[in-house]
């Protein structure tokens, strides 16, 4: 029996820890109404010293979050994999039949169950379908991840350049970034961080006129859509 709108919830799994209030709000601001959102950490119960024992081994391992206190840590794709699924098969057990991993990289060894947005795939499909050739602006959060950034986002008949900005950056970074990225004269832009917010976005279009694509309210319309 299907279960009324007021009644449904989504689980979120951020790949650091939770509390992430700002993520729940970017995500909440896109639903409906009366959608529970439930959001776990891939690193919850871990200390501070377990996390920083598990840094990438290169640029392609690199994973970049917040923590709930804000500060930024560089972590390993191949640890926070393993913790990531656990967490997805947690909501699914308890009858939480959508959910969300808040990260937009790809994950290969990840097995969920259920119905499961992964954003990266969302990304590169809207991408594809609005810009079958331009030129490609992409925001990273590290400037090893935008050293690689070609390889993620390059395909027949486009051009990618990539600027390095890091969430919860000041205002004067952002501008600067969003300057760098306009001289660029990208033809759409995305913010491949699910750690960039709305306030990012807006201080980008200060800058640049073209259209920009938000990855974490880009992914939850996704959810939107299957549940509203």
């Amino acid at each position: 029996m299907n279960m009324p709108l007021q009644h449904r919830r989504m689980g979120v799994v951020v790949i650091g820890q939770s509390p992430r209030p700002s993520v729940q709000a970017e995500i909440a601001a896109v639903l409906s109404p009366g959608i529970a959102i439930e959001l776990r950490g891939a690193l919850d119960g871990m200390s501070r010293e377990e996390i920083d024992a598990i840094p990438p081994v290169d640029g392609a391992d690199s994973l970049f979050t917040l923590l709930p206190n804000g500060d930024n840590v560089r972590i390993s794709k191949k640890a926070v994999e393993g913790r990531a699924n656990a967490q997805l098969a947690r909501f699914k057990q308890e009858g939480i039949d959508v959910t969300m991993l808040a990260c937009t990289g790809k994950f290969p060894n990840l097995a969920p169950d259920g119905l499961v947005i992964l954003p990266s795939a969302v990304l590169h499909r809207m991408v594809e379908a609005v810009l079958p050739k331009g030129r490609l602006g992409v925001f990273s959060p590290l400037p090893e991840q935008t050293a690689l950034i070609a390889g993620k986002w390059q395909r027949e008949g486009v051009e990618v350049v990539g600027v390095t900005l890091q969430p919860g950056s000041d205002d004067a970074a952002v501008d600067a970034a969003a300057q760098e990225m306009a001289s660029r004269q990208p033809d759409l832009v995305v913010l491949d961080c699910m750690s960039y917010s709305s306030a990012n976005k807006a201080r980008v279009r200060q800058h640049y006129p073209g259209p920009v694509i938000l990855s974490i309210t880009a992914a939850a319309r996704v959810i939107e859509e299957l549940i509203s």
